[in-house]
């Protein structure tokens, strides 16, 4: 299993996920547009925009290389110059405020033969929290964890609670998922190879997780007052990125594609000022629900 092996299943990943979006969505097809980064590699970008549900997403490919700037290297502790990384990531943006954002992610990173890992995750961040649909969404990702090792769905999910999470809220982004960083196999007992294909089942549960929960809300009817509190929720999706998003981060020291990289923020978002939500609402009902530590899989 080389780089270029992995990248190549990546790409095809992609390729599966941006077929799925589009039959999902019935009317809206992704563009794409190649792109070489300076230092090395590139990738390919792919956006799709004013569908029936989808309003706005990207499913992006990449495979970079070249040296590591200095603040990366103090971040990862490292003497190391030269790096290769290569990934999918994905964000979806629906119309319908009962339609949740995704986000997913599945990456490989490696300095040289002994120091390489595999990251990602996959994430919901519904604007209204329906219970039903946030237990069915942990059970396809304890599902795929399952199949691979017993503790991840355990573990990942408490790591994907405390990373998505806005410290200046208090509140989580969403109901979370599951999240992973730097697997290697002295961490999980793992092959490298064991460790790719949990990466590549992952990425593969992504379009009949996000089918389902898309088919089940498509085609409930909102309010404005629905749609303000959408665009108050994508406001905050907003500030997680911008502020603690890790990946963000990364690309932007390492002088990625500004447009992929911010690609994951809406169309449009609100901000309001010190906003309440009325007592007994759904509103209210979803701020109590983003808390740490909720076993959606009980």
């Amino acid at each position: 299993m080389t780089r270029h092996d992995i990248a190549e299943t990546y790409k095809t990943i992609q390729n599966e996920i941006t077929q799925g979006l589009e039959a999902l969505d019935g009317k809206a097809t992704f563009q794409e547009e190649l792109w070489e980064r300076e230092g090395g590699g590139g990738g390919r970008t792919r956006i799709i925009q004013q569908g029936n549900i989808l309003e706005k997403g990207g499913v992006n490919f990449s495979a970079v290389h070249g040296k590591l700037p200095e603040p990366i290297k103090k971040a990862f502790g490292v003497e190391e110059e030269d790096f290769f990384a290569t990934g999918v990531s994905i964000v979806i943006h629906p119309n319908n405020p009962w339609v949740p954002i995704i986000h997913m992610n599945i990456r490989y990173f490696e300095l040289n033969e002994q120091m390489r890992w595999f990251g990602g995750g996959i994430d919901l961040t519904p604007h209204y929290i329906i219970e039903d649909d946030a237990r069915f969404f942990h059970h396809m990702m304890k599902n795929v964890c399952d199949k691979h090792h017993s503790s991840f769905y355990t573990d990942f999910k408490t790591w994907a609670d405390n990373y998505f999470y806005i410290k200046h809220r208090q509140e989580t982004r969403g109901i979370g998922g599951v999240f992973y960083d730097r697997l290697t196999p002295e961490k999980t007992g793992l092959s490298y190879e064991q460790i790719f294909d949990f990466s590549c089942d992952l990425g593969r549960t992504f379009v009949p997780t996000y089918t389902e929960l898309v088919n089940r809300n498509r085609e409930k009817t909102f309010t404005q007052r629905e749609k303000d509190w959408q665009l108050l929720r994508r406001g905050r999706y907003v500030e997680f990125n911008l502020v603690y998003d890790a990946g963000t981060k990364f690309g932007l020291e390492t002088n990625g594609r500004i447009e992929s990289i911010l690609m994951s923020l809406p169309t449009q978002a609100n901000w309001a000022y010190d906003f309440q939500p009325e007592a007994g609402s759904l509103e209210e009902q979803t701020l109590s629900l983003l808390k740490k530590d909720i076993q959606w899989t009980v």
